[in-house]
């Protein structure tokens, strides 16, 4: 490999395990220079959960090698194959602007993808420059920086830089590389490549270093691939259900964006609901509403019914029993989500008892919030801070007796109201990344290189549920506007 560093002690510590299956998997890159990076941001408590050294890393190696310019000693970049469902129409696809540099072993023995977004063409950019722009690389950045503060499972950002050339869209934008941090980058889409083109041994080699690398317990299970199905099924629907529960709209839940190890990936058209409303979307291309806020739970069984069939040679030999086996357990998903929903439902309203009209409760709040037309969070928000009349339904009939039915509930159970109270703290985020919010810090930083705006986001997001008057200007939702707020892929 040309450019390697091998000298500089950031305290890299790569593996490449991935590079052990079979070579249908991946290709290897070789450097795609950029003329003048210089480093925007660096996510140094990342960095340092990672075992790298934040110094030499803004050094000009350091970012060398966040810039795709160098590798460091240990790694060997390529670029991932995978297909993927698109609006439910099966396409060949793969990393086409992105190069997996290694996985970093942290001092806990943990091991994480270091991949760059953004770093040129490979085999697979169909056409592409394999270019990303700074606005998409911020915005992922931000977003998957709250989602790991509010406690969701994600990818992370390590660290953005400007290339020194500009990339063409419509207009002409200032480029940009991300290194993204991952449990994996192992995708349904993955699978869906080795069904369709690969062998059953290829496949079964997957599934096999699947199962090594995210769910060891499989050594103990009667059927190691159904015990894979049901795994990633059980972390889906735990995610899904986080996502429901704050607000979250991904955008382009596309098969090859959905990850293995339950981690939320690839931030391009997604963001938070303000008001409340199921049919929300803001994906410019998704113009039928397949991705809306309410749709994200079957969606998610959709994209898990394509993975089961991906493993239909490895569950059984007989082709009506893997079916069946695979049947059985798609059908599990809607009950999991189901009572992860309803178990988080119930402690953003400060219930640790279950009774048996609870769902009627939350739905009745839900229906009142859609007809009022009122903010999401900042509803349960108020709640949390014995404050409803900060919220739009004070003063409504509708709210009123459905106060008095959760007051009551709330009196029914063992637990005290300062306790209830505690639990609701820790489920109610104060402050979300407003989607005007972000779009200021991104203007500023795009137009005038102006970081301060996104930092001060950054610190403010870090910290959701806490309460602090400081950061109540953050919570604030956007005023009216004639337009509908609208998100694009950023490619």
């Amino acid at each position: 490999m040309t450019n390697r560093n091998d000298s500089l002690e950031t305290g890299w510590n790569l593996e490449t395990s991935y590079s052990n299956l079979p070579k249908t998997f991946y290709s290897i890159i070789e450097p795609n220079p950029v003329p003048s990076p210089k480093i925007t941001i660096l996510n140094q408590p990342l960095a340092s959960e990672l075992g790298l050294h934040t110094k030499p890393l803004q050094s000009e190696e350091g970012v060398a090698i966040l810039a795709g310019n160098r590798f460091p000693q240990g790694s060997m970049p390529l670029a991932q194959a995978y297909a993927g469902h698109q609006f439910g129409h099966f396409t060949m696809l793969g990393d086409g602007r992105a190069l997996l540099v290694g996985e970093q072993i942290t001092p806990k023995g943990e091991r994480f993808d270091i991949q760059l977004k953004g770093s040129g063409r490979t085999p697979y950019s169909r056409g592409g420059d394999g270019r990303a722009a700074l606005g998409p690389m911020l915005r992922e950045y931000i977003i998957s920086e709250a989602m790991h503060a509010l406690g969701i499972a994600t990818t992370r950002s390590l660290a953005v830089v400007t290339t020194g050339e500009e990339v063409i869209r419509e207009n002409h934008l200032t480029g940009a590389i991300m290194t993204r941090v991952a449990a994996s980058h192992l995708r349904v889409g993955t699978f869906e490549y080795a069904a369709q083109w690969g062998t059953t041994e290829e496949l079964k080699a997957l599934a096999d270093y699947t199962l090594k690398r995210h769910y060891p317990g499989f050594v103990e299970a009667e059927n190691p691939y159904l015990f894979l199905l049901q795994e990633v099924i059980k972390g889906q629907a735990a995610l899904i259900a986080q996502w429901q529960m704050v607000g979250f709209i991904h955008g382009v839940m596309n098969t090859d964006n959905m990850t293995i190890s339950g981690e939320t990936i690839d931030y391009g058209p997604c963001a938070f609901m303000d008001k409340y409303d199921p049919a929300t979307v803001f994906s410019s291309i998704d113009r039928r509403g397949r991705y809306a806020y309410s749709n994200q739970p079957k969606i998610a069984a959709w994209n898990l019914a394509r993975f089961a069939e991906t493993l239909l040679p490895l569950l059984n030999e007989n082709q009506g029993r893997a079916v069946n086996m695979a049947q059985e357990s798609i059908e599990d998903f809607t009950e999991i989500f189901h009572c992860n929903w309803l178990g988080g439902m119930r402690a953003k309203l400060g219930l640790f008892n279950q009774e048996k009209e609870d769902e009627a409760l939350i739905e009745d709040l839900l229906n009142i919030m859609q007809k009022y037309e009122v903010d999401y969070t900042n509803t349960f928000r108020a709640l949390t801070l014995e404050k409803p009349e900060e919220t739009a339904l004070f003063g409504t009939d509708d709210f009123a007796q459905w106060h008095n039915r959760w007051q009551k509930r709330l009196d029914r159970q063992q637990q005290s109201m300062v306790e209830a109270l505690q639990l609701m703290q820790k489920n109610n985020p104060m402050v979300i990344p407003r989607n005007h919010r972000v779009e200021e810090a991104l203007k500023a930083a795009e137009e005038k290189g102006d970081y301060t705006v996104m930092e001060k986001l950054l610190e403010v997001l870090a910290k959701p549920y806490v309460h602090t008057p400081e950061h109540d200007e953050y919570s604030t939702a956007p005023g009216p506007s004639v337009r509908p707020y609208r998100t694009f892929c950023g490619t």
